[in-house]
């Protein structure tokens, strides 16, 4: 039984309460996350991020989209 608790809470995911609304602290500069998504072209299967099951659904190509408008492409 606990275990069938556990293994629920476990495929929960967490919904931000933000209405969709992007932190502006995460699209003023290329992070080191920000700039592997955008080297895998936001392809999530391929993500260091994605391998390491989180509960919560990545935003990270819409950050990306953001700081391609606010900051250009990286220069790497």
């Amino acid at each position: 039984m606990l275990q069938d608790v556990y293994s629920k809470q476990q495929n929960e995911i967490y919904c931000a309460q933000n209405q969709g609304v992007i932190s502006n602290s995460i699209t003023q500069s290329w992070t080191e996350q920000a700039l592997e998504c955008y080297e895998l072209n936001c392809v999530c299967e391929k993500c260091s991020v994605a391998k390491g099951n989180y509960s919560f659904v990545c935003q990270m190509p819409k950050v990306i989209k953001q700081l391609l408008k606010v900051t250009g492409k990286p220069v790497m």
